[in-house]
């Protein structure tokens, strides 16, 4: 790598990572302000929002690098372009795509550093960050494990083997201890269904009372159960593919076939994640025609303003996608890849025309 490459692969990885913790920022700045909405509710306080931001900030990270390369690139290549160092490279003999060449191996800088936080940091964390949430903001203990989910709530234990896509729950269990922690009652339901303050429906329950000689058994087709435990606390427990690596989201979408049920919304977010290090070069490549001819002499808050129009309208445009796609059961693997390829295709095209 010649000295030249590795100046413009340090100044553009230099910018974006300005970038990108600006970005980070700002974005947290947001969600810290959404967040004091529920500070003081159970025990949810200033601690555990700073936690919370933290354990999340690696997925914001992960998502936010294609636009801090874009904004990097405008801004340290750009500002190459206005001080005459693009006229003095091209000068030299060294082509455009060269260039570009060059911006894309900061780009693999950027990717490859994204890849490593996404696939690695960011599921961990963000499983963590949403477990802090939801059990402090309802004062709830939570324990996931191969058998279900274990909640507390006094002297019950509650075991929830299935949510159900509807929010409802099936295969519930729920151990009673008395003051000296013997095991009292065992309660077993096939469904329970919330039903809004603190009311629970339990359909096909059968109780088990466990006295100092015999066990009383009894059955009932409903019951109404009475449990401050919120029905968002059990969310922690829903798969959600925030908190999957690649790998998880490949083998919870065969899960899913294998049993039937529907996949396009892990679909999507399979072939998003797999397609996002690739979104990072497209921004790149979008930025090219800016910083080599057309956005000659233009200032840096232009610029700047450029590239957040251009990350903004990708973004939305995006999400409008996938969304279509989930609404209109269209293929997953298209609504994921279209918006990048016409918006590469444009950039190529305005890269030939500046070359």
């Amino acid at each position: 790598m010649g000295v030249l490459t590795r100046y413009i692969v340090k100044e553009v990885v230099k910018g974006s990572s300005v970038a990108l913790l600006l970005l980070l920022t700002l974005y947290n700045l947001f969600t810290f302000s959404d967040q004091l909405q529920d500070l003081g509710k159970g025990n949810y306080g200033l601690k555990q929002i700073l936690i919370y931001l933290t354990l999340t900030s690696p997925r914001i990270i992960y998502e936010l690098t294609p636009s801090a390369a874009l904004l990097g690139s405008l801004f340290v290549v750009g500002a190459m372009a206005n001080n005459r160092e693009i006229v003095a490279i091209r000068a030299t003999g060294l082509s455009t795509f060269w260039i570009i060449r060059t911006i894309m191996l900061a780009g693999l800088v950027l990717v490859i550093g994204a890849v490593l936080i996404g696939e690695y940091v960011a599921p961990p964390s963000e499983r963590a960050a949403q477990v802090l949430r939801t059990t402090a903001l309802h004062d709830g203990v939570v324990l996931r494990s191969q058998y279900g989910m274990w909640l507390r709530e006094g002297n019950r234990f509650i075991n929830v083997r299935k949510i159900l896509d509807d929010g409802s729950l099936a295969d519930v269990r729920i151990y009673e201890i008395d003051d000296s922690h013997k095991l009292k009652e065992i309660t077993h339901a096939e469904h329970a269904q919330f039903e809004g303050d603190e009311q629970w429906q339990l359909k096909g329950v059968k109780h088990s009372e466990i006295g100092e000689q015999r066990i009383f058994a009894s059955s009932q087709a409903t019951e109404a159960w009475k449990s401050s435990i919120d029905a968002d606390l059990l969310k922690v427990a829903v798969v959600d593919s925030d908190n999957l690596s690649l790998y998880d989201l490949f083998m919870y979408i065969d899960f899913l076939k294998e049993n039937n049920q529907k996949s396009q919304i892990y679909e999507l977010a399979f072939w998003s994640r797999l397609i996002n290090p690739l979104v990072t070069f497209v921004m790149l490549m979008v930025s090219a025609p800016f910083v080599i001819g057309i956005g000659r002499g233009t200032s840096t808050g232009a610029r700047i303003l450029i590239g957040v129009l251009i990350g903004t309208t990708f973004n939305i445009f995006d999400k409008i996608a996938g969304h279509v796609g989930l609404v209109y059961d269209m293929n997953p693997v298209l609504m994921a890849v279209l918006p990048s390829l016409l918006v590469f295709c444009g950039a190529v095209y305005a890269v030939r025309r500046v070359s």
